[in-house]
Order: C-alpha cells, then sequence, then structure tokens
C-alpha cells in the first residue's frame, strides 16, 4: 500500500442519517474523485476473500477515495449460541471464549489503515441480530475503536440513509444525492434483487443513486425518468441502482454445505466504485460507476 495521501473532500453529519460530503475542485483538467462503496464484507467469515477485500481498500488509499459501508460488515454467526454456527464457517482467530469482543479487535486490527478515509458504517440484519439478541452493536462499536485510535470521524448511519455529495466549481455548485439501504429479501434466483428497483425508485424519486446489498449480486441499472422543468421542457434524467456483491464466497466447487444444499448459485464477490470527475468546465461535474471486482 502506498503512502496515505491527504484527503481533498471533508464530511459532515447533517442528522443521524444524513451525511454531507463537499468539495473545492480547484482545477478542472484531470479532476477526479473516487469513492469505495461496499457492503456484505462479512470480515469474520471463514468464505470471506480476505485478499479482494484489502485489494480494494487499498486501491481507496491509493485514489484518495472515501469508504462507504452498507453494512453485514459482520458475519458474526459462531459464537455458541447461534443454531447456523458450522466449523467450516469460523476461523481459527475466534476460537476463544470472547467471541464478539474477538470480532470488535480483529476488525479493527485489519481496518484501522484505512480509516482516515472511511466515510460512514451502517448496521446490516447480521449486526442487527446481535444487537436483538445479545444487546451489543458491533457495528458502533468498531468504529468508535477505530476513531479512538487513529483520530479519525467515521459517522454511523442507520439501515437506510442519504448522502449528499457537493462540489464547487468555478463559482458554480454541482450537487448529487445518493440513498442507500443495507437491503432484505432473498434477492431471486431469477430477478437477483434487481426486481426492487422498479419499487424503490417509485418511493426514492429524488436520488441520482440507489444502493443497496443484502443479496451479494452485483448489478448496476439505470432507470431513465422524466421531467417537466421550470422552463416547460421535458427532460429525461438517470437514476442509477446498483447492488454491491461483499466478499463472501461459499459456493467453492459446489461439493457441500449450507450454501448448496438450499440450491443457491454462485455469487459475485466486489464493490462498486463512484467516480466523480469533469472534463471542461462547460460540462460540469459528472459521475460514472464501475464494479470493483
Amino acid at each position: 500500500m502506498s503512502k496515505h495521501p491527504k484527503l481533498a473532500f471533508k464530511v459532515a453529519e447533517k442528522s443521524r442519517n444524513v451525511h454531507t460530503v463537499k468539495q473545492n475542485v480547484k482545477s478542472v483538467k484531470g479532476w477526479e474523485q473516487w469513492f469505495l462503496l461496499r457492503s456484505d464484507a462479512h470480515h469474520d467469515n471463514a468464505h470471506c476473500d480476505l485478499k479482494k477485500e484489502k485489494k480494494h481498500l487499498d486501491q481507496a488509499i491509493e485514489r484518495g477515495a472515501g469508504i462507504l459501508d452498507a453494512g453485514d460488515l459482520f458475519c458474526a454467526m459462531q459464537g455458541k449460541w447461534d443454531k447456523r454456527k458450522s466449523r467450516e464457517g469460523m476461523r481459527d482467530e475466534y476460537l476463544e471464549g470472547n467471541y464478539l469482543d474477538l470480532l470488535v479487535q480483529h476488525a479493527a486490527d485489519f481496518y484501522e489503515p484505512y480509516a482516515k478515509n472511511w466515510i460512514l458504517m451502517a448496521p446490516g440484519n447480521h449486526e442487527h441480530s446481535i444487537v436483538s439478541h445479545h444487546e451489543t452493536d458491533l457495528t458502533d462499536r468498531l468504529l468508535t475503536k477505530l476513531n479512538e485510535r487513529t483520530g479519525s470521524q467515521i459517522y454511523r448511519s442507520g439501515y437506510s440513509g442519504w448522502v449528499r455529495f457537493t462540489f464547487k466549481l468555478q463559482g458554480s455548485y454541482y450537487g448529487f444525492k445518493l440513498w442507500f439501504i443495507h437491503g432484505y429479501g432473498g434477492g431471486g434466483p431469477v430477478t437477483r434483487g434487481v426486481i426492487q428497483s422498479n419499487r424503490r425508485a417509485v418511493y426514492v424519486a429524488d436520488a441520482d443513486i440507489v444502493w443497496s446489498g443484502h443479496t451479494h449480486d452485483q448489478w448496476i441499472l439505470p432507470i431513465t425518468k422524466t421531467y417537466l422543468n421550470q422552463q416547460d421542457r421535458v427532460v429525461h434524467r438517470d437514476q442509477y441502482h446498483i447492488s454491491s456483491a461483499g466478499y463472501k464466497e461459499e459456493y467453492g466447487d459446489g461439493y457441500g454445505g449450507w450454501h448448496i444444499h438450499r440450491g443457491a448459485p454462485p455469487k459475485p464477490t466486489g464493490a462498486m466504485w463512484l467516480r466523480f470527475y469533469c472534463e471542461s468546465s462547460r460540462e460540469g461535474i459528472r459521475f460514472e460507476i464501475m464494479e470493483a471486482r
């Protein structure tokens, strides 16, 4: 990993579920700003692809990118109380008796080099399950430990939330809104969760980007909407719906295990890159979304 570059953006918390990222763009030529959108790392699970996860986090440092996590950073299914536990899903470093404490400790050790780039952490259904059954918040414990160790200011968001990106370029402001939710449902072997995009497009009408995880699927789907602007002209705008896969890969060679027994297919692994860029002051600032695989 290369030397940690100084970040060009600033983050603020407007409310517990709304965060803003602001940046003053000083030079048009070659300007870009990256963000890593990740979910479903299941970092403590034996099936987590730690090498790929680290690769993307190292790339975030190299690119001066902000990191956003939409939940299920922890898997947390291997405690002695959990009916889902299996030895094949347990890493050796969690075999001691203080299982939940070790999850936080080892995660903090792994993520500490990336804390300065981390904007927010949101809980997923796995973290919520631990709160419900054991009254301890793994998400809050991890980001608190990282903030204390590194002097960072990682924010905690809810199961869903908003992030507003604002860029100032030569006296003009450009704003983009991202809405995220960890996700829900099983995804479906045919639709892979894409069907939820049409439902979300109805009630999340104002977002430029709608992001979810949970189903361990990876896709990008633009939905074009039509509007009547203030000059009574009909205009079109694309709303991008994306799903991030995560880093847990359970299928393997298909020999056996819970994933195989329930008929689940191989799943992709990875995250998403959000890149803002400017090719000319006349065209202003735009964004593109691409897979981190």
